[in-house]
C-alpha cells in the first residue's frame, strides 16, 4: 500500500496550490575524492497550472533536478514533495506508483512502439494502470484529439512525421491524466517549423489547465513558457526570468 507524509503548511503568499516543492535538495553522486555534488541545497516551488522550463548550462544540474521532479531519482539529503505528498523516501516500488499516477512523461526521442498505431500507442499506460478496454480506447481517442492527430490514430509511428510522432508522444503523457507533464528537451530532434507546431500544442494543453515543466537549451523554446528557472553549478541561480531576463544571463 502507497504511503506518504503530508507536507507541512506553506507559509508563503502562493494563491495556488503548490504541485511541486523542493525543499534544501541536494544529490550528489560518487564517494571522497570523486564526489560530485549535482544539485546544492535547491528550493524550488512550481504551483498548479505553471508553464515552466528549467535552462542552465552543462552540468548545471538541471537534469537531475528533472530527474528527482520526475520520481525518477531521489535525493541524497532534503524534501521533495509532490502534490503535498513526501515522495523523497519512498522505496522504489512506492516512487514508482507515484510517478505512474501523478506525472506525464514527453522525452526528446519519442519512445513508441514501431508496431502498434497511434491509438495503441496513447492506450498503453492504461492498459498497465488497468482500465478497461472500451475507457481506455475512448480517453486515447479524446488525447489524439488534444494534439490534433484524430485522423492519423490508425498510422504507425513511420507512418507518421517528426512532430506527428512527438504529439503521439504527447498524448501518452496527458492520457492518465497527470498532476504535472514534464517534458525533457521535447523539441531537441525537431526542426525550427516542427518545434512550433509541438510548443503550440504545449501552449493548448498549460491554457487548458494542465501543469508544465520543460527542460530545454533553447532559449526560443523557453520564451514561450512562462516562467524560466536558471540552473547554474547545482544551484537555483535565478527562480523566475523574463525571456528578457534570460538573455542578459546567458550572455553574462
Amino acid at each position: 500500500m502507497l504511503t506518504t507524509s503530508s507536507a507541512p503548511p506553506i507559509q508563503d503568499s502562493f494563491t495556488k496550490p503548490v504541485i511541486i516543492r523542493m525543499e534544501e535538495v541536494c544529490k550528489s553522486y560518487g564517494m571522497a575524492d570523486t564526489l560530485v555534488k549535482a544539485l546544492d541545497m535547491v528550493d524550488l516551488t512550481i504551483e498548479e497550472g505553471e508553464y515552466c522550463s528549467i535552462m542552465g548550462p552543462s552540468g548545471s544540474g538541471k537534469s537531475s533536478a528533472m530527474n528527482i521532479i520526475g520520481c525518477l531519482d531521489r535525493p541524497t539529503s532534503g524534501r521533495y514533495y509532490l502534490d503535498k505528498l513526501d515522495v523523497s523516501t519512498l522505496p522504489d516500488d512506492n516512487l514508482a506508483q507515484m510517478r505512474n499516477r501523478k506525472l506525464g512523461f514527453v522525452f526528446q526521442q519519442f519512445h513508441l512502439l514501431q508496431q502498434s498505431t497511434a491509438l495503441e500507442n496513447v492506450m498503453l499506460p492504461l492498459i498497465y494502470a488497468g482500465v478497461p478496454a472500451k475507457e481506455r480506447q475512448d480517453r486515447a481517442a479524446e488525447a489524439l484529439e488534444q494534439v490534433g492527430l484524430t485522423n492519423r490514430r490508425n498510422n504507425r509511428p513511420n507512418q507518421l512525421s517528426g512532430g506527428q510522432q512527438q504529439r503521439v508522444a504527447i498524448a501518452r503523457a496527458i492520457v492518465g491524466k497527470p498532476v504535472v507533464l514534464l517534458a525533457d528537451e521535447p523539441t531537441g530532434a525537431l526542426d525550427s517549423k516542427t518545434t512550433q507546431e509541438v510548443m503550440n500544442i504545449f501552449t493548448e494543453l498549460n491554457e487548458s489547465g494542465i501543469t508544465i515543466v520543460m527542460v530545454t537549451h533553447e532559449p526560443e523554446v523557453a520564451r514561450q513558457t512562462r516562467r524560466i528557472v536558471w540552473f547554474r553549478d547545482g544551484q537555483v541561480i535565478h527562480n523566475n526570468l523574463t525571456p528578457e531576463e534570460m538573455n542578459q544571463v546567458a550572455l553574462g
